[in-house]
């Protein structure tokens, strides 16, 4: 057992202590962050604007502050990323987190000196609670990959600016540089295709202890390493023995990715975003990932299916329940105030506070009023594929097919790019059919009064997604594909640019 794996062990004990003590009171621990962020958020521009001085709770909080998006605090994050200091947290920030996805095109969210250590210990956390609640250590003396974005930084108003991944990739351990894959030359290559192929290269016969990244991208790196070794992941890594993953729903991912590696292997969820690191999977086997209540964010939770009223409720920490829809609001030590994410979460325990991520508030297909969220086709995706065991799925996205013809209903069409495709497509189809009209009551009214059709299965050629993520610029690193949508967009671009591959 090497140094490094032998240190760790006390390490993590003193963290697990650590947490235990605020994991002993929750609410009071939530209480006391959101003390300590509007006295400082009282000192700025926002602060100013919004009457923070004197604000100390929830309900001040509430009152003061409205639920915005980034659109909606475009005014300020301007100011922010021009250098202007003192507009959202007092001086200036250290960093910006460049992330895509907005109509009004790239976000840059401020990383300020004190928000910095939550990004940076949120994961060293994490696989220190897997040490202390496993033992396993030894993959801390074997070679470490993260699979991430660039860690090349550009200057934005005076500030470092670059991808989450790539900040992070700065403020890595000394102790650990020397472990991590890809080298800094590789990680900085843009070209996902040429980047993954130079990974290859880098890791295929290093002893790769720990692998990390969002799932589908680790399975195109998988994959090039089966075709290259012609062999299972675990056998070309045999020391290969925890799977770090997060930012997508693992479960469509799953079966292929362990059957791509050939054996068992551990694995830990994350739950990063560029507006902070906010939960991880603390209990092997647990699904559940504990929420970071003592790491500068307060958190409020607005039930889902109110989100878009006028004034919608919004719950602590002390009024969530369990099993219930919520979309997640933050303010911060990163000068987030009342800040919509745009994810959303279910709570799986309370004391302690553990939640599933569920999808994205604008990621739902209502076109014809029947609310399905992103978690009720993921579900459904799982079970047809339990109920036909041949199939394996590499990606998907559920869009509606509006119908010209009024004698013929509209309905869903599934787009799925199979690695292994079902016997009998109609019987799957209709597994898929089954599963959401038992989870989703509105659809299964929709279709019993005939308003929709059974849903459309539309298998996609090899490669579909890639193809389309790459045409969009978007393939690789930290980009992911909506798994429903409310129009035709996505649904279009993939048959279009396939169409055009042919």
């Amino acid at each position: 057992m090497g140094l490094k794996s032998v240190l760790s062990r006390p390490l993590a004990a003193y963290i697990a202590r650590q947490y235990a003590r605020w994991q002993h009171d929750p609410i009071g621990t939530q209480q006391r962050v959101l003390r300590e962020l509007l006295t400082q958020g009282a000192r700025t521009a926002f602060g100013r604007d919004h009457t923070l001085a004197g604000a100390r709770t929830a309900q001040d909080l509430a009152r003061l502050v409205p639920v915005r998006d980034y659109e909606a605090l475009s005014s300020y994050f301007n100011r922010v990323k021009a250098g202007e200091p003192d507009v959202l947290w007092p001086g200036k920030p250290l960093y910006l987190a460049k992330t895509s996805g907005t109509t009004s095109g790239a976000k840059y969210i401020p990383i300020t000196p004190a928000s910095i250590p939550n990004h940076i210990n949120g994961a060293r956390d994490a696989l220190l609670h897997y040490v202390h609640r496993t033992g396993n250590s030894r993959f801390l003396d074997g070679k470490l990959m993260f699979l991430s974005g660039s860690p090349a930084l550009e200057t934005v108003g005076g500030i470092h600016t670059g991808r989450l991944s790539g900040i992070a990739n700065h403020h890595v351990p000394a102790y650990l540089r020397r472990s991590q894959l890809p080298s800094y030359a590789t990680n900085i290559i843009e070209d996902w295709e040429t980047k993954l192929d130079r990974i290859v290269e880098e890791t295929l016969h290093q002893p790769m202890t720990l692998i990390s990244g969002i799932p589908p991208w680790v399975q195109m790196y998988f994959d090039r390493i089966v075709a290259r070794a012609g062999r299972p992941v675990g056998e070309v890594f045999p020391q290969f023995d925890l799977f770090v993953y997060g930012g997508v729903n693992f479960e469509p991912y799953r079966k292929k990715l362990f059957e791509t590696i050939g054996r068992p292997v551990d694995s830990v969820e994350l739950f990063p975003a560029s507006e902070g690191f906010l939960a991880f999977q603390d209990e092997p086997g647990n699904p559940g990932m504990l929420l970071l209540l003592d790491a500068g964010i307060f958190f409020e939770f607005i039930p889902a299916e109110r989100f878009y009223e006028a004034n919608p409720p919004r719950l602590t920490l002390a009024e969530v329940e369990l099993d219930q829809q919520y979309a997640m609001v933050l303010s911060s030590n990163a000068g987030l105030w009342a800040y919509s994410i745009g994810d959303t979460v279910r709570f799986v325990s309370k004391y302690p506070f553990r939640v599933v991520v569920t999808g994205r508030i604008k990621h739902f297909l209502s076109a014809f009023g029947e609310h399905v969220i992103g978690e009720e086709v993921e579900q459904t995706l799982r079970d047809a594929m339990r109920r036909h065991p041949e199939v394996e799925v590499v990606e998907f996205t559920v869009a509606p097919r509006v119908s010209d013809d009024p004698a013929v209903p509209s309905r869903h069409e599934w787009l799925v790019e199979f690695a292994q495709p079902p016997h009998d497509a109609a019987a799957f189809a209709a597994a898929l059919d089954t599963g959401l009209r038992q989870r989703n009551t509105y659809y299964d009214d929709l279709l019993a009064g005939n308003i929709l059709a059974p849903l459309q299965l539309t298998p996609l050629p090899a490669g579909a997604f890639q193809r389309y993520m790459k045409s969009q610029g978007k393939l690789g690193g930290q980009n992911k594909v909506p798994r429903l949508s409310n129009d035709r967009g996505l649904a279009e671009g993939l048959l279009n640019t396939n169409q055009r591959a042919e």
